[in-house]
This record gives C-alpha cells, sequence and structure tokens, in this order.
C-alpha cells in the first residue's frame, strides 16, 4: 500500500471535515409554507418552554432540579398562566415590543424608537432591563444604556430571553441577525450580557438552514470573539457534552464549578443567585446537545438545569422548534397552546397566531433585502457566512473583594450615610420606599466619592420607574475611598434603604 505523507492525510482531513460543515447546512431554499412552520414552530416553543420552566424558576440556585422532583404538564398549562400569571411570558412579551416597532416604523425603526418603547411600557422590569429602562427615562439613551459603566446588570440575561426575535425574521442570514441584536441589544446590555442574545438569534437563524442541533451550537459560536468569557464557557461546554457524551448532569457539575461566580449582577455577587448570562446561555446549550433532537428530552434537560429555569428552555424549545418546524412539535406539547394561541399577550395587542403571520412579513422583508429571491412559493435565502461580532468585556479589570451588610436608611431625621471602603469600585444597593398608602414621590439624592464633584440622582418610588441600586462607581483608583450619600428632598414617610456594599478590587484574590 502506498504511504501518505502527512501533508495529504491533513488535506484529505481538511476536505472531509469541510465536506461534512457543508453538508450541514443545505438548505438554500424553502417553500413559503415550510418558512411560516419554521417562525411558528420558533414562537410556538418560546411559550411552551417558558410555560414547562415555570414551576422551577428561581427555585433551584446553584443546584439542579432533581429527576425525582415531577415537573407538571397538561393541556391547560398555558391558559392558567396566562390567566394567573402572565408576567411568566416576559421572554415573548419582551421580543414583542421590539417586533411592533418594526411593524409600526419598519426595518429600518432606529434603536431611539425601540428604547422609547421599551421604557414606556406597562410591564415590570429586573436587573439589566430595568437598569436600562431608568437610565433611558432619565435621558441615558442607548448604547450608554446598557453599558455596565451606567448598568451593573450590563452581563446579565436579559437581552438573551429577548433576542429571539432577531433570528426569527432573519432566516440563514447571520449576519443580519447580529446587525440586529448591534442596534436593540445595547439598549440593555453590553460585552457577554449582549453575546448572549447575538449567540441565540444566529442559532435560530441557523435553525432555518440546518437540522444539525451540533452544527447550529458549534457554528453560531463563531459569531461571537473567541478573547470573551462567553465563548470560552460555551466552548467548555461543547468540549464536556464530548467527554460526558451520556451524563448531562456531569457537565452540569463542571459548569457549576468552573462558570457560577457572578461579577456584574448585584444581586447574584457572593450569592447562588446567578443571572449571568454565560451560565444560563450554558444551560441552553446543555439542552440542545443532550436533547440531541428529542424535543422533550430539550426541554427537561435545559429546564432541570434550574437558574433562570423557564427562560433556558424557552430558547432551547424555541431555537429547536425553529428546526423542526411547529407541525413536527409532539402533540403532546402543542397542545396546552390551542386555547391561547389567539389570546394577546399581556401588555401587548398581539396573539400567537398575530406573531405567526407578522413574522412571516418580517423574515420575507429581510429576505428581500438582503438578495434573496421570492418567487411562487419557493424562496431562495441569501445564506451568510457567520462573522464575529466585535470585542466587549464589561467589568474590565474589576474583581469582587467583599460583600458586607449596610442596613440604613435615609429618612427625614437621617439625611446622609458615609461608606469607606478600599479597592477599584463599589455598587450599593437599595430602593426607595414608601408608606403604603402615600402617592409615588421621586427621591433625590446625591454622592460624591472622596470629596469630588457630587452627582446628582433620583430615585422614584414607583416600582416600574424605580433605580434598581442606590449607587455605584468603576474604575477608581485601587486605595481607600470615602462616598458620601445625601438626600437632598427629605420627606415623612419616604425613605431610601441602604442594604448591601459590593466593594470591586483590580487585584482578582
Amino acid at each position: 500500500m502506498r504511504r501518505l505523507s502527512l501533508l495529504s492525510l491533513l488535506v484529505i482531513f481538511v476536505s472531509c471535515t469541510q465536506q461534512q460543515s457543508s453538508e450541514a447546512v443545505i438548505k438554500t431554499s424553502l417553500t413559503k409554507a415550510e418558512l411560516q412552520d419554521k417562525i411558528n414552530g420558533g414562537w410556538a416553543g418560546q411559550v411552551i418552554g417558558c410555560t414547562y420552566g415555570g414551576p422551577t424558576e428561581f427555585r433551584y440556585l446553584g443546584r439542579m432540579v432533581d429527576d425525582s422532583v415531577l415537573i407538571p404538564w397538561d393541556e391547560n398549562r398555558c391558559l392558567w398562566y396566562y390567566k394567573n400569571a402572565p408576567g411568566l411570558y416576559d421572554d415573548v412579551y419582551m421580543d414583542l415590543t421590539f417586533v411592533d416597532v418594526f411593524e409600526k416604523e419598519g426595518i429600518d425603526a432606529p434603536a431611539r424608537s425601540h428604547a422609547l418603547a421599551f421604557a414606556n411600557a406597562e410591564y415590570m422590569l429586573w436587573h439589566a432591563n430595568q437598569a436600562a429602562r431608568y437610565n433611558i427615562l432619565n435621558g441615558i439613551m442607548p448604547p450608554e444604556s446598557g453599558h455596565w459603566i451606567n448598568n451593573p446588570h450590563a452581563d446579565d440575561i436579559d437581552f438573551q430571553i429577548e433576542a429571539d426575535f432577531a433570528g426569527l425574521m432573519s432566516p440563514g442570514m447571520v449576519n443580519t441577525a447580529t446587525e440586529i441584536c448591534e442596534k436593540i441589544g445595547h439598549i440593555m446590555n453590553y460585552g457577554d450580557g449582549w453575546y448572549g442574545g447575538v449567540y441565540v438569534a444566529v442559532m435560530y437563524s441557523l435553525a432555518f438552514v440546518s437540522e444539525d442541533i451540533e452544527f447550529v451550537v458549534n457554528e453560531a459560536l463563531k459569531a461571537i470573539p473567541v478573547e470573551s468569557e462567553f465563548y470560552r464557557c460555551i466552548s467548555d461546554v461543547i468540549a464536556w457534552h464530548k467527554k460526558y457524551p451520556n451524563d448531562w448532569q456531569q457537565t452540569w457539575a463542571e459548569i457549576q464549578n468552573k462558570w457560577s461566580h457572578d461579577i456584574g449582577c448585584p444581586d447574584g455577587v457572593y450569592k447562588e443567585f446567578d443571572i449571568d448570562a454565560k451560565i444560563n446561555a450554558a444551560y441552553i446549550v446543555t439542552g440542545l446537545l443532550y436533547g440531541e433532537g428529542d424535543y422533550s428530552k430539550t426541554i427537561d434537560v435545559s429546564t432541570r438545569c434550574g437558574q433562570d429555569s423557564d427562560c433556558n428552555p424557552a430558547s432551547a424549545a424555541g431555537i429547536l422548534g425553529t428546526m423542526i418546524g411547529y407541525s413536527n412539535i409532539p402533540e403532546e406539547w402543542k397542545k396546552p397552546l390551542l386555547p391561547v394561541e389567539d389570546l394577546d399577550f399581556k401588555y401587548t395587542t398581539m396573539s400567537l397566531k398575530d406573531v405567526y403571520e407578522i413574522g412571516l412579513k418580517h423574515a420575507l422583508e429581510v429576505i428581500s433585502r438582503n438578495g434573496g429571491k421570492i418567487g411562487g412559493e419557493t424562496i431562495a435565502l441569501p445564506t451568510q457566512e457567520v462573522q464575529a461580532v466585535v470585542l466587549e468585556v464589561a467589568f474590565e479589570g474589576h474583581f469582587p473583594k467583599e460583600r458586607t451588610v449596610i442596613g440604613k436608611q435615609l429618612d427625614a431625621e437621617n439625611t446622609e450615610v458615609v461608606v469607606e471602603f478600599n479597592g477599584n469600585g463599589f455598587v450599593l444597593t437599595g430602593v426607595a420606599q414608601k408608606e403604603e398608602e402615600l402617592e409615588n414621590k421621586i427621591l433625590e439624592l446625591e454622592m460624591s466619592v472622596d470629596g469630588g464633584e457630587p452627582e446628582q440622582f433620583t430615585m422614584p418610588t414607583a416600582f416600574s420607574k424605580r433605580r434598581h441600586e442606590v449607587s455605584w462607581k468603576y474604575r477608581l483608583p485601587e486605595g481607600d475611598h470615602k462616598v458620601r450619600i445625601t438626600l437632598k428632598n427629605p420627606t415623612q414617610h419616604y425613605h431610601v434603604d441602604l442594604n448591601d456594599l459590593i466593594v470591586y478590587s483590580s487585584r482578582n484574590q
């Protein structure tokens, strides 16, 4: 037998690899009916995943939902949540805010329009979303509204659970999806928090043109800069899946051991609560890889990873639903949708059936704009090669050093508090409060660091307009610092709680 040189073997290997890769993405066209079916599957999947994960949401922090825990599912599950806990579907109605802006103003609607619609909506928000809402209502517009200097929750999950629409309106057009993410995702996130949305959107986009889960998971990761922690986290999950192909719990343990230490989110630093985009994206990928295309297993595994256990299966079920299409979602999962598909989501004027129709309309427009051809029932997709987005690093050079309880109030009798720390940054958690029967009021405060120029800010007692933290400051010189917080308009029966002080250092201790 003739011996092949190492170079020849390498050429053959690369050729085979390229052939497998090209074969993984084989759909360059879809019929209009297939496109509609996939769009429906993506939106339906989000609702199904949210509903299944609802009973366990944030009840399993730093631990799995054991197989012995029965997660209920029946034909009335969706209807019960629609009537009794519609806030569960924030994954969907948040998306629909942006879909509605596109519908009213066109595909070129600017970030400002999306930001104002989001900030003035009636629904309650938390974390990066609420911090961004406060910023926007107080004149800090995107992208600054999502930047970590102005938003301590910049790395949180928020845009990751809201980015589905960007992929669903960009079938096969991965870079178009990231362009949409660039505009909208920086309303509330930056860095790894933004990458979570980019990654999810690109997986949706690829799910239109590939039926290979592993390909979609790996190919979408090319959109994320390799230098980022988000990339390293998801790469680890992919590697652990290969190492433990039949044991998702072992992969979960590896994720927990390496990636469960939150840096940014003030609610998660030194706590088991973890809403960081990286680890929750890791749970999406765990569900997709270990689900192996099985709808039930995909949803169940991503839910049992815990933490934000409704959002993670919503993304996983949405991506898989896009891949297989609504018509191929098992009946046991679709049946609870039937009573609610005509009902508007809370805070919107759109139902699932409405968004199915609008979703097709927007996808066809994006396809046409990017050079696709729509002829009769056949659609030629302008597929794109994945390009990495720019590198962004939130909280660079900042490492949590300590968390201490302050436990004080600013009120009519005590209008000033001074806290001291040693480090290069801090976050002071807390909230403005009022006695229950009183009207909401906007409390006026100022903060000075080391005797410098005071910074003025407000703290509304209204929950929907609240400032998520009292104060924060990053990029200070490493050393001793004194922070003075003053209540400027003290009023009886209104106060500001000062809860915890989180201190950062430039040294990773």
